[in-house]
């Protein structure tokens, strides 16, 4: 640190330029729509996490274009944007991701009357890999379920119900550590989930959960005497505390490992598996809509791909003109 005869405190040279950088970048014209634009999406209530990623690209994308005007940027200048992405050996995923900011928000700026036209919707998106999710059989979910909890769970009744809930009602792990005990409504064998936007929706449950949750809901009120605490939460840490996202992939993975599933399983995996099992049972499309909380059915219909396989099989076995 350097001190100047008057005796006051002096930033490092390298923290004021990097002060003067960000200063230049924030005071552009582009840096400054894309906080409006960020401000609209909170409004809306959009999926924080949402947020932070657009942040970011738009962070990287005001930077690149630094001081030009909205009538200076073109396809041709997002093209370069993303060529620059390229070069910093991102992948087309993390690609693909700063080009929907930038469609996001030259979109919002038409819609405003900042701009003619959206520039961004003249450039292509990078073509990814179609990797659809490997998700666990009907058989392996069951060996899963049925019998008793590896040793390695530390909250045997817990760990089962957060099993049961993710497969049993397809919900995001977001969504199971939001659940709060007054949103169980016994009597209809129902949950009310908050999802992406603070969307509210019911989802039934059956049996198993309702079998889980009566055994779980003993041993966390015998865990919250004990530490003499209280909290709305449903699912607990054993510190009497709301259990965190992180935790439950931890303890999915443990015991999907334990119980002879590949490594790579987490909670999302899980959701998977509701819906392509309700999708390969017959349930209908709309109604696992409905269930996962999909804002489109577009995205709902990847589990038709997911489900292929077993229609291709169900198909050579049964048709008399398959063989």
């Amino acid at each position: 640190m350097n001190i100047h005869h008057g005796g006051t405190l002096r930033p490092r040279s390298g923290q004021a330029r990097t002060r003067r950088k960000q200063g230049r970048v924030n005071s552009t014209q582009v840096a400054k729509a894309a906080e409006r634009f960020l401000s609209s999406l909170r409004e809306r209530n959009v999926s924080p996490h949402t947020i932070k990623a657009y942040k970011q690209d738009l962070e990287c994308f005001a930077e690149y274009v630094g001081s030009r005007k909205w009538n200076e940027i073109d396809h041709v200048t997002i093209r370069g944007f993303l060529s620059q992405l390229y070069e910093k050996d991102l992948g087309k995923t993390s690609v693909a991701r700063s080009l929907a900011a930038v469609r996001s928000l030259c979109r919002w700026l038409a819609q405003e009357g900042i701009v003619e036209q959206n520039p961004a919707a003249l450039v292509s998106t990078p073509k990814l890999p179609k990797k659809l999710p490997r998700v666990p059989t009907l058989e392996e979910m069951n060996s899963v379920l049925d019998g008793d909890m590896p040793d390695i769970a530390s909250f045997p009744e817990r760990d089962r119900l957060i099993l049961e809930l993710l497969y049993g009602c397809g919900i995001r792990n977001s969504e199971l550590v939001g659940i709060n005990v007054d949103d169980i409504r016994l009597t209809t064998e129902a949950i009310l989930i908050r999802g992406k936007g603070k969307k509210e929706r019911y989802v039934p449950f059956g049996d198993a959960v309702k079998s889980a949750l009566a055994s779980y809901l003993r041993g966390r009120q015998g865990v919250l005497s004990e530490l003499h605490k209280h909290t709305p939460a449903l699912v607990i840490n054993q510190r009497g505390g709301r259990l965190t996202t992180r935790s439950v992939g931890r303890i999915i993975k443990k015991i999907a490992v334990a119980k002879g599933l590949s490594p790579d399983v987490h909670p999302h995996t899980l959701r998977h598996a509701f819906g392509t099992h309700m999708l390969e049972e017959g349930a209908d499309l709309r109604a696992i809509q409905e269930m996962l909380g999909h804002e489109r059915l577009s995205t709902t219909q990847r589990y038709t791909q997911l489900s292929m396989k077993h229609l291709l099989s169900v198909y050579d076995q049964t048709h008399p003109r398959a063989k």
